[in-house]
């Protein structure tokens, strides 16, 4: 993570009665625009995409993922380069290869994300609903139920910007026996998720289907969807799911996980794949 993803500010502080100057550290939140440059009938165009507020750090993994996520591109092979632009720490360019065209149909809102809520502004609820290119891939793995229980505490072990701020979301990859795969940290959650599947996106290493997503805090309708974008099957989170979470979850044949909690855990959708001894 960048070394621009933490501010050091002063404060005014109570404590037991007294008004203090003290320290403190809090998250960087930074506005990021992505451009796209593609082809088109008309040539070469080069266009402002989205703009989302986020935690600097792994922009080009964000904006790679960002564009597979939200079905802008479909083959991760599309990506020619990414590159921040010159003198702008908050400004990235995407140059797709040639003769390969976006779906912009999504973008009709002008993409402006906040970090809280990446999915504010779109033109419609069925914009939303993005068709993932491994959503139709079969599987028949299941897990023990006690794999999940120590992934909480092995998430906060590495849990850094977290540690220093308190005001930070979290998400990782776990393989299916429980081991760290990776974790990205961020002010938005679904930054974060895009962080972390733009990694995959850039490494050729979609799609996730024999990974379990982690997530720090709930498990939003957003998030699910960009899980399922990747091929995850299964997603675990320490808070709870929403209602259209749980119903895209069933939908796509995700495993659903809240509240995981040490040695216990609420199963929402695809508990086929989860065994109890």
């Amino acid at each position: 993570m960048s070394n621009k993803s933490i501010e050091q500010i002063t404060i005014n502080k109570i404590l037991a009665g007294h008004l203090i100057s003290a320290e403190d550290k809090v998250a960087t939140e930074e506005p990021l625009g992505i451009q796209l440059a593609y082809s088109s009938a008309n040539g070469r165009l080069l266009k402002q995409i989205a703009v989302t507020m986020r935690t600097p750090g792994h922009d080009e993994e964000l904006a790679a993922g960002f564009l597979f996520t939200e079905g802008v591109i479909h083959n991760p092979l599309a990506i020619d380069h990414i590159k921040q632009v010159t003198a702008d720490d908050n400004q990235v360019l995407v140059t797709l290869k040639e003769n390969i065209f976006p779906d912009l149909s999504n973008a009709v809102r002008n993409f402006y994300s906040t970090s809280s809520c990446g999915i504010c502004g779109k033109a419609s609820i069925e914009a939303i609903r993005t068709v993932s290119p491994y959503g139709a891939e079969p599987d028949q793995f299941c897990i023990q139920a006690s794999v999940f229980y120590p992934l909480q505490k092995e998430l906060k072990k590495h849990q850094l910007i977290f540690e220093d701020t308190g005001g930070i979301h979290a998400c990782a990859l776990f393989d299916l026996t429980g081991n760290l795969m990776m974790m990205r940290e961020d002010v938005g959650r679904h930054n974060a998720l895009d962080k972390l599947i733009g990694t995959a996106v850039l490494n050729d290493q979609l799609p996730l289907t024999n990974c379990i997503l982690l997530l720090s805090g709930r498990a939003s309708f957003e998030l699910v969807q960009k899980a399922v974008m990747a091929g995850i099957k299964i997603i675990a989170a320490v808070g709870a799911p929403s209602s259209l979470a749980v119903d895209m979850a069933k939908e796509s044949g995700v495993t659903l996980i809240g509240f995981l909690r040490d040695d216990r855990f609420n199963i929402y959708a695809g508990a086929q794949r989860i065994v109890v001894p």
